[in-house]
This record gives C-alpha cells, structure tokens and sequence, in this order.
C-alpha cells in the first residue's frame, strides 16, 4: 500500500510541472485569466508530492528500514529539491508572462 506514495509522487510532481508548461504554451490566448488558478494548483501538487515523500521515509522508519533509508536519502533529497525549484520558476516565469500581458494590453 505505502508504495503508491511512491507513484503518487511522481504523478503529482509531473501534474506540478504540466500545468504551468500548459499556461505558457496558451499564454497568446485571449482572455485566459485562469493561470491563477493554474499556478496554485501546480504549487499545491508540488507540496502533495513532497508530503507522499515525507509520509513514505516516514514507513520506512517504523518498519526499521534502515537500508532502504540509507540507500533512498540522497536521491529523494535531490530530487525534492529539483521538484521544489523547477515549479517555483515555471510558476514565477508564468506569473511574469501573464502580468506582462497584463500590462501590454492597458497601454
């Protein structure tokens, strides 16, 4: 059961880097007001699949999984900071293509 924290994870850091790559690539669009939205729920998936993280090491230390543990660390440490980076400048480069859009359109 606890492995699916592991699938979990991963899906939601792909769904935290999908969204903002999908403002971008409609940001011509007129109208889209929506990437608000977008960049919170980008950001909400982000922390979910770091929490399924914690929740996972968490597993790992009641059953004593110290090997795994040991063997794991460094990796998820990595990769939870590269997760954490890349959604916070795909959701800042966003956050500054719409407001500049914003600001285009009332000149």
């Amino acid at each position: 059961m606890y492995g699916w924290l592991n699938i979990g994870s991963l899906l939601l850091g792909l769904i935290a880097w999908i969204l903002p790559i999908a403002m971008l690539a409609k940001h011509n669009k007129k109208n889209n007001k929506s990437w608000p939205l977008f960049s919170i729920a980008s950001i909400s998936s982000c922390v979910i699949a770091l929490l399924f993280q914690i929740l996972y090491n968490d597993y790992l230390v009641r059953i004593e999984a110290w090997v795994s543990l040991m063997d794991t660390t460094r990796a998820v440490v990595v990769l939870s900071g590269i997760l954490a980076g890349v959604t916070i400048i795909l959701n800042v480069i966003t956050a500054f293509v719409y407001n500049r859009k914003v600001n285009k359109s009332h000149l």
